[in-house]
């Protein structure tokens, strides 16, 4: 008997490339209205504001792409992805498009003039966040880029212990969605108990301990239910409704940008509404992300609009339009001469997104794609095993 196509192993998920460019966008869109000033004005201001949920989109989707090859090898009994090769492709993915950034950042505005060599150290290796500095002009973005590395490296070593368990007890998805579902009790406390016990520690990794593992428990679904077809049905029907999935999301973004979910302002979040913002950007990205996810990969309109060359480029060249974004926007508003908080905002807009994405390909072609073509370096003469299960293109930082 023939599965059908849509249950047939999957190993690249088309539609989460534009989902990546539509993450992209969202940050650079809410860095452009917050510096035009339009935070603290009404329902645009509210709705840019929360647009930083573009970073939510980039943690869940890390969490789905890169955990999936590690739950894969525990579900079929198999030996873990070599970790040796999955940092030299974390550290090919990230470092020299992060490094450039960081230098021309660091070299080009005014405002970093004079940073000495302590700075730059923590900047290029990507540790600043857990300083009391805080990040350099143009860089400030980069945060979220620290904490996802945080992300990179603990992701092994998470999976070395739920893998040593599982050859004990057996794999088991409930487990496994049961274990994740600590991950969510852990961000709750560190945001309510412990944050605000240290400078910046509202941006290290255990805040958004959720994001990533909602992406995570995607990928259990996905695996356990290519499987066994008749398991997690609900979600799969659900999966199937891409409208549904988006009016949901649609319905719980215009609750998070209300107040319930903290300020729009500079002014600081209460822990609860910190962890509301949290919860509900974790459920919004995981209903958008569910269609491409879970959903069939083509022969529908969803599938066949996110599959589209256009859409899915951006997706290819998101981290180069993440990384150089805030330095341009900064270059943007000197041309344009607008000052912080002064306005301007559709021009500084405008200027900004074009000078990004010819920027971005550039970078893409020069920087990322000489990069990840050696990532086999390391492997010469033969593919390893652990290749075959490791997505294509995995999720860049936002």
């Amino acid at each position: 008997m023939t599965a059908a196509p849509i249950d047939l192993p999957r190993r690249y998920f088309p539609g989460l490339d534009s989902l990546r460019a539509l993450a992209a966008l969202a940050v650079v869109v809410t860095h452009v209205s917050f510096w035009a000033g339009w935070y603290p004005k009404g329902y645009l201001g509210a709705a840019t504001a929360r647009l930083d949920i573009g970073v939510a989109f980039f943690f869940v989707l890390s969490g789905f792409l890169l955990g999936r090859p590690f739950l894969s090898a525990m579900q079929d009994g198999r030996p873990l992805p070599r970790i040796g090769r999955y940092a030299w492709k974390r550290a090919l993915r990230i470092v020299p498009l992060a490094v450039l950034v960081t230098v021309l950042a660091l070299v080009v505005l005014e405002e970093n003039r004079g940073l000495g060599v302590g700075p730059w150290v923590r900047n290029l290796t990507l540790t600043e966040l857990y300083h009391d500095g805080g990040l350099p002009a143009g860089l400030t973005h980069l945060w979220s880029l620290s904490t996802e590395v945080a992300f990179y490296a603990v992701l092994p070593l998470g999976m070395l212990v739920a893998a040593l368990v599982a050859r004990r007890r057996g794999w088991s998805p409930r487990w496994a969605l049961a274990a994740l579902g600590l991950l969510v009790v852990a961000n709750v406390a560190w945001t309510m108990e412990l944050a605000g016990r240290w400078a910046g520690a509202n941006q290290w990794l255990p805040a958004y301990l959720s994001w990533f593992a909602v992406g995570m428990a995607l990928a259990v679904v996905q695996l356990e239910h290519q499987r066994r077809p008749a398991s997690f049905s609900t979600l799969r029907e659900l999966a199937g409704l891409p409208g549904t999935c988006w009016t949901m999301a649609a319905a719980l973004f215009a609750v998070a940008c209300t107040p319930v979910a903290g300020p729009t302002s500079l002014l600081p979040a209460t822990g609860g509404e910190s962890v509301t913002k949290n919860l509900l950007y974790a459920a919004i990205a995981g209903l958008v992300v569910l269609p491409s996810a879970l959903g069939p990969d083509h022969g529908t309109a969803y599938s066949n609009l996110l599959a589209h060359p256009w859409l899915r480029h951006l997706g290819l060249i998101s981290y180069s339009i993440f990384c150089l974004h805030l330095l341009v926007l900064h270059l943007s508003a000197h041309l344009l001469d607008a000052p912080v908080f002064t306005g301007n905002g559709w021009a500084l807009l405008g200027l900004t997104v074009a000078i990004t994405l010819v920027l971005s390909e550039i970078a893409y072609r020069v920087v990322e794609r000489p990069a990840m073509r050696l990532k086999d370096v390391r492997a010469p003469g033969r593919r390893s095993k652990d290749a075959a299960t490791t997505p294509k293109a995995a999720s860049t930082s936002h």
